[in-house]
């Protein structure tokens, strides 16, 4: 069977011109050797025309388009002005339309960073974003109410935890990635068009084929495009409009939540430890105004976290060795909410519908049962000891509808509850509560399983433990798959809820360690470097979490359960506290309206009252109230048709023909560059450093965590003192990082017109990790609008700005003055030379001998097309080779003294 692979989207790099009538935007490849042309019409006022030619340009042809269209919109010929094509922005990629009383208005992504780097495929943070008025003046009909629907708009803080990728889905797991890149597509593959036939005939003739000489059938690859899980897409109902008119290449789905990846080095073997945080796009918002569920059976705060392990020694996903874990958090899914008028800190809960049958809470597991399979894992954290009922009203609800759920489903499937007071166990001093939580976190991975994409190691066979047999999830003949997910609420599901959920990810991280050959037991100890490492990533994961839905960062952390909080952080949990109540008083309402419009659950009109005159957003998020529904779902039957036939089995991940539907299945060449991921991570066709790489700059467990003096045990495993470790365990971030933080992490909240001159100070602190407007390939120059009379008119200074500019460019040099005239004609000597190379005179014959001295490449004695002789290998070679034969059988050998001082005086070096 042919192998699979995603395909990577050709357009990567993108320009916007104007004109008075349109507006042309040139997106490009990362190569910019393939460049397509969009043209929006700014003649219409309300309107959005957008023409799609679906024509592959090269950089030439686009050259000589923009030519043509520039001397086309100039009044008379050979004048410059404003009556021509002209340069708007340059951008990463279309983050949507949106239309509010007048004209439709284009977003677009003008800086980006990269944040993580999963198989070759980079994940991008959005930096920043620029909003441009469509419609051209003249047509413009104005509204009063347009700049506030403006501002409100823009509420929506696009800069803060907003993230992308062009060749990588991120609105799915690594576990669905990965197995659709498994299915049988013989079946499934479609035609291609006459347009895509052109791009791929084209790009067999850039390609180069070794068996194509040699009679051999050129080697097929199917790539694959699958629609998005739109749950977790937030642009979604902004491309709607364009989804059906433009290419694929143009559309990009964003998510929202968090995204963290840190390195963890094993002996000099590097692991990539990747957390991704996808929140729900469905009933999103606020901490007081979004509770529980709406109509549908999405919940509030819902958050899909899937932590990634992966050897990165090797990037390939098919030759890599790749893991992954997934959890869900969410609002208890029953009718409920809290009334924040009365100003308390704590405002009653209250239930606003009986629900006697559970259909809100079918709905909420018939859709995780079709996701993630069975079984679904219910942790309530919850209180259940209260003078006055507060949170024990939720447990009352929700235990009754799982059992009523569960009466109709098969006992094998059944949902799991787990209800456990983790508030009263904290203040017990008799009582551990990470150690509880422990024992419940092995529990629900032993049941559910993990995602690995290999089969298990010899070294099982060798170190073989009593808990890896009792592993369950899904055994696959490529590995394991997981089955089922844990399902953690408390009440707002930040503080308890990432506690929680950090000690089953730090159960997981040790079986996935296992599986992945690096330890000899599943079983991780707190104070070790993989910890610290992991702790620290969970708790950026939360701050982020929190900030989005609370308005301020976590209060309670994983040190304050473990009792080794300093008395600082005392004082700080009650200024979060404070923040938080200021958030959810003032602020909430405000950022609740800009997700609304964002998201277009309300789209504003003239025959509708507007958005902030709306006394409540109920109606919005409820679709029920506003019409009777046609068929009323069973509430014996409550979930999907064809979900309980492949139970334990996900229903998303089995490849059935409605599933295969959302999946465009296309024939190209392996060499081809729509699916050459090598080339679009390495760029062999730019000017790279080393040291600039983003593998280099991520957190790092040796230099972040491990020790710097010499002598001690150099394992990300061994168990240290806080005052050993590189960075302190105790200290929590500094009062700058945590500004940053929340500068950068609250979502939807206006910046304060003092954040200006913040943002442009700290921008330096990752300029070898983002992408500015200017950012483009040093294949290839950019395109420029030049003609022969344009170009003639220009000074010597501007060419030599110019030449300096274009030079600053690819290597990073400024360079103060012109080079003076003599370095110039050695240099035109020398680019002289270059050119003639290759022009040898045949008139006489040429000795090589006396050109270059040849030397045989081969180590053998003999070696010709007669005989061979194996050359002569030492002692010392031989040892070397038979101990990496009985290392790769399990059978390791003990390690001298020498290697000990030779591996520590390698660490003493290289990260000290």
């Amino acid at each position: 069977m042919p192998q699979s692979a995603s395909i990577i989207s050709g357009i990567q790099k993108m320009v916007l011109y104007e004109t008075r009538a349109r507006y042309f935007l040139v997106g490009t490849n990362q190569a910019q050797t393939k460049h397509r042309v969009l043209k929006i019409d700014r003649t219409e006022p309300k309107d959005l025309v957008i023409i799609d030619d679906k024509h592959v340009y090269s950089q030439q042809e686009v050259r000589e388009l923009l030519g043509r269209l520039d001397l086309g919109n100039r009044t008379k010929i050979g004048q410059k002005g404003s009556s021509g094509l002209s340069r708007a922005v340059s951008a990463f990629g279309i983050v949507g339309f949106v239309r509010f009383l007048e004209g439709y208005y284009i977003v677009l992504i003008t800086k980006r960073r990269k944040m993580a780097d999963i198989g070759g495929h980079s994940i991008y943070k959005i930096e920043d974003t620029s909003m441009i008025y469509i419609p051209n003046d003249s047509v413009r009909v104005t509204h009063p109410d347009e700049a506030r629907y403006v501002r409100i708009f823009q509420n929506v803080d696009l800069s803060s935890n907003f993230y992308f990728s062009y060749s990588y889905d991120l609105s799915h797991s690594l576990q669905y990635n990965l197995t659709l890149l498994q299915r049988p597509y013989e079946l499934w593959s479609s035609p291609a068009s006459s347009a895509e036939e052109e791009v791929q005939t084209q790009s067999k003739q850039d390609c180069f084929d070794i068996f194509e000489d040699e009679g051999l059938p050129t080697q097929v690859v199917y790539g694959l495009l699958n629609e998005p899980y739109y749950k977790y897409v937030w642009n979604g109902k902004l491309l709607e409009r364009v989804k059906d008119i433009v290419h694929h290449d143009w559309l990009m789905y964003i998510i929202h939540g968090f995204c963290g990846q840190s390195k963890l080095l094993i002996y000099g073997r590097p692991v990539h430890i990747t957390l991704i945080a996808r929140r729900s796009s469905k009933f999103a918002g606020t901490r007081f105004l979004k509770r529980g569920a709406n109509c549908e059976g999405d919940v509030a705060n819902e958050v899909e976290t899937e932590q990634i392990v992966h050897d990165a020694s090797v990037m390939s996903f098919t030759a890599g060795s790749y893991s992954s874990y997934v959890q869900v958090r969410g609002s208890v899914p029953l009718y409920w909410s809290q009334d924040i008028s009365t100003m308390m800190p704590k405002p009653p809960i209250r239930l606003d519908q009986a629900d006697p049958y559970a259909h809100v809470a079918g709905l909420h597991f018939d859709q995780m049962l079709q996701r993630f399979g069975s079984p679904i894992i219910i942790l309530n954290l919850v209180k259940k000891r209260e003078k006055r009922k507060h949170e024990k009203i939720l447990s009352e609800e929700l235990y009754p509808a799982v059992i009523n759920l569960n009466q109709f489903l098969p006992p094998a499937n059944w949902i799991d509850y787990i209800a456990w007071d983790m508030a009263r166990y904290t203040k017990s001093k008799l009582c551990n509560v990470l150690d509880r939580l422990s024992m419940i976190a092995e529990n629900v991975v032993k049941r559910t399983g993990f995602f690995i994409n290999c089969s298990d190691f010899f070294c099982h066979t060798l170190r073989p433990d009593d808990r890896w047999g009792d592993l369950g999830g899904h055994i696959a003949a490529s590995g394991r798959v997981q089955t089922g997910v844990l399902r953690t609420n408390c009440v707002d599901c930040l503080d308890r809820t990432n506690t929680a959920q950090f000690m089953v990810g730090k159960c997981a991280l040790a079986y996935q360690l296992y599986a992945l050959g690096m330890i000899d037991k599943p079983k991780l100890q707190f104070d070790t470097d993989c910890v610290r490492l992991f702790e620290e990533l969970y708790e950026d994961h939360g701050d982020t979490l929190s900030l989005q839905y609370g308005g301020s960062q976590l209060v309670h952390r994983v040190k304050t359960y473990r009792k080794i909080a300093p008395w600082t952080q005392h004082s700080k949990d009650i200024m979060q506290t404070l923040s938080r109540y200021y958030s959810n008083a003032f602020s909430d309402a405000d950022r609740q309206d800009a997700i609304n419009l964002f998201l277009q659950v309300y789209q504003p009109s003239e025959s509708k009252p507007h958005l902030w005159e709306l006394p409540t957003d109920f109606y919005l998020h409820q679709k029920n109230t506003m019409a009777l529904p046609q068929d009323r779902r069973s509430y014996t039957l409550w979930w999907s048709e064809g979900i309980l036939s492949y139970l334990p089995v996900a229903y998303d991940e089995v490849p059935c023909e409605e599933n295969m539907k959302k999946v465009k299945v296309k024939r190209v060449n392996r060499f081809d560059e729509s699916i050459d991921i090598y080339t679009e991570f390495f760029k062999p066709y730019e000017l790279t450093s080393f040291d600039d790489t983003f593998c280099i700059a991520m957190t790092n467990s040796a230099r972040e965590f491990m020790p710097k003096t010499v002598g001690v045990d150099p394992s990300p495993f061994t168990v240290r003192k806080p005052e050993e470790t590189g960075k302190s365990v105790l200290g929590n971030k500094t009062s700058k990082e945590e500004t940053l933080l929340q500068r950068k992490t609250a979502a939807s909240a206006p910046p304060p017109p003092s954040e200006e001159a913040i943002s442009s100070t700290s921008e330096d602190d990752s300029e070898d990790d983002r992408d500015d407007d200017g950012s483009v390939s040093q294949r290839s120059t950019p395109i420029k609008l030049l003609t022969e009379s344009g170009e003639s008119n220009r000074t010597q200074e501007e060419i030599q700005q110019q030449q300096q500019q274009s030079v600053k460019e690819p290597y990073g040099l400024n360079l103060a003055e012109f080079p003076a005239e003599e370095d110039q004609l050695i240099y035109e000597r020398f680019a002289h030379l270059g050119e003639s190379q290759h022009r040898v005179e045949r008139t006489e014959r040429i000795n090589l001998a006396h050109i270059i001295c040849l030397e045989p490449v081969s180590c053998f004695p003999e070696d010709s097309i007669y005989a061979a002789l194996p050359p002569q290998v030492d002692r010392d070679s031989r040892d070397e080779f038979e101990s990496h034969v009985m290392t790769g059988q399990g059978q390791v050998r003990v390690l001298c003294r020498d290697d000990m001082l030779m591996y520590r005086e390698y660490v003493k070096n290289r990260y000290m």
